[in-house]
């Protein structure tokens, strides 16, 4: 791997988890109610079943998002993701696990990013062990980015 400039610590970013009806318009209710707060999202993952739906998102400014949501009454559960820059996709991504693999610690769930402004791939994993996964992926050159890098 290439030398990887790691930074050491930050605010971690953030994960919004909101359950909507499934029925035709409430994920595009959603997405206009963060943009009216001037709020972009960087990453969703949408978790679908007949009678509900599970959003998970992560945004350029949570404090905002966690006063709106409040405001509005909107049920929502926070946890912190590891987002890390893949310098090539494919083979960036399987490195990754491996590495988490070999330090036997869990992945409970991944999804891909929009794309960030360096142009790189970005990937949000929320691992069994936040601190923990940061250590392993830092130690094996991984770019770990947090809530300020992805604030726009």
């Amino acid at each position: 791997m290439d030398e990887v400039l790691i930074k050491q610590g930050g605010e971690p970013v953030m994960q919004f988890s909101v359950m909507l009806q499934n029925r035709a318009g409430a994920l595009g209710s959603l997405v206009r109610l963060v943009r009216s707060a001037k709020v972009e999202i960087i990453g969703i993952s949408i978790q679908d079943s007949k009678d509900a739906t599970i959003v998970r998102m992560l945004v350029t400014d949570p404090d905002t998002i966690c006063c709106l949501f409040a405001e509005k009454g909107i049920a929502y559960a926070t946890c912190d993701m590891v987002v890390i820059a893949l310098r090539e996709s494919g083979i960036g991504l399987g490195a990754c696990l491996e590495a988490l693999m070999a330090a036997e610690t869990n992945v409970d769930f991944a999804y891909s990013l929009m794309a960030h402004p360096d142009r790189q791939s970005l990937v949000a994993l929320h691992l069994e062990d936040y601190s923990f996964g940061i250590e392993v992926l830092n130690n094996a050159g991984f770019k770990v980015l947090y809530q300020e890098d992805l604030s726009r």
